[in-house]
């Protein structure tokens, strides 16, 4: 007797650790403002004139000023600079600039411009800083930058630093827009762009990189994605329901990634982002609501993930799919999406269902919980998506 009792005391620790570390997470991310923060790849679009290799960057032009290392970064408030990179994203546009020029020297030795194995010296020939709008939100700047090509025909290849974070390298003027795409992290370079005409890229190449964007919208950055996914796995533990709501919202943003990738289908990020955040209250608070599994739960969740697909392709459409390309890199990205998705489920399962998802208080003591936890998430996302952007 004593020691079932002091298993169940066990059980009960352990439940209320497991439970407390949920909705301590959750409350974190409650209090930070989504997006805000976010870290995203900078596009850098490669114009090679004559003599002169050109790359027209847009980024978070603060970061790179403050000297935030977004290796492996997720979320700038996670830097120990984050303080500086907040105050930048104040500054009017001539003080940002100002800025940046006093801080070029070091943040050009962070460009490679390479040449048969020799550096290239970039120089900024302009810059476009937006005005300061809301000041939670990042702003994306343009710097152009350019460096002297030495003689002759040797191909070119660019990119930099792992601390700057990823960077997506798109070659311009190619012709028919089958130039060069690449999606560059760790500090890699792009392939060997020739001064004329384009480089290729494998198919195995392209796909495999494009699984890897699509993989790192989910995780670790697509926190809403994220959150909507746990929304279905809470709904109900049992196998027929959750393959039917997987199976319904990859059906349903397969076709509108697709659609909206090929200009199809536009809608404003405006609209879709604070119905993305719509749609996890809804599935969060139903979880609360129903029991059991009806017809109309997997159609609202198809409709959800028509949503969840155009939001899916507006990374598509910051990147920019190379045309040469386009059928590989839609199935890749969708593929990446997928994987992180079941990466979540999975997370979950080991985490929580594997321990606790027999006890007959789990709905009471740990769905219910953290569906509401997830519903208040997303209805501030929704109240800051629709009245504080």
């Amino acid at each position: 007797m004593a020691s079932i009792r002091s298993g169940s005391i066990m059980a009960k620790l352990v439940y209320r650790r497991v439970v407390s570390s949920i909705l301590l997470a959750l409350a974190l991310t409650f209090a930070a403002p989504s997006g805000a923060h976010e870290v995203r790849p900078a596009i850098a679009d490669l114009t090679l004139e004559g003599s002169t290799a050109r790359i027209q960057v847009t980024l978070a032009l603060e970061a790179l000023v403050a000297g935030v290392d977004l290796q492996g970064l997720s979320d700038t408030d996670e830097s120990p600079n984050a303080a500086r990179y907040d105050r930048l994203r104040a500054l009017p546009p001539a003080d940002l600039r100002a800025a940046l020029d006093e801080a070029w020297p070091d943040i050009r030795d962070g460009f490679v411009f390479e040449v048969d194995g020799a550096r290239l010296v970039p120089q900024i020939v302009e810059t476009d800083i937006p005005p300061v709008g809301n000041a939670e939100l990042p702003r994306d700047s343009v710097l152009t930058i350019a460096a002297d090509l030495p003689p002759g025909d040797a191909p070119l290849q660019v990119g930099w630093i792992a601390e700057y974070g990823p960077l997506v390298v798109r070659q311009q003027g190619a012709g028919d827009g089958e130039g060069y795409s690449g999606y560059l992290t760790g500090g890699q370079l792009s392939d060997p762009i020739p001064r004329d005409g384009v480089a290729d890229v494998g198919l195995l190449a392209a796909f495999g990189s494009y699984v890897l964007i699509g993989y790192e919208h989910i995780v670790p950055k697509g926190l809403d994605h994220i959150l909507f996914v746990l929304g279905l796995f809470f709904f109900s533990l049992q196998l027929r329901p959750l393959v039917l709501q997987i199976t319904a919202f990859t059906a349903a943003h397969t076709v509108t990634l697709a659609l909206a990738t090929l200009g199809y289908v536009t809608i404003s990020p405006a609209i879709v982002e604070p119905l993305i955040a719509a749609s996890i209250v809804y599935v969060a608070v139903e979880n609360v609501l129903v029991t059991r599994m009806h017809w109309w739960r997997t159609a609202i969740v198809f409709g959800f993930g028509l949503l969840h697909g155009l939001g899916f392709a507006s990374v598509l459409g910051d990147i920019g799919l190379n045309p040469a390309r386009f059928v590989t890199g839609l199935i890749g990205f969708n593929v990446g999406v997928e994987l992180g998705q079941l990466s979540v489920i999975l997370l979950a399962w080991i985490t929580l269902a594997y321990w606790f998802g027999n006890k007959p208080w789990w709905r009471s003591r740990i769905a219910v919980p953290a569906s509401l936890a997830i519903a208040a998430v997303a209805a501030y996302w929704f109240v800051e998506r629709t009245f504080l952007a």
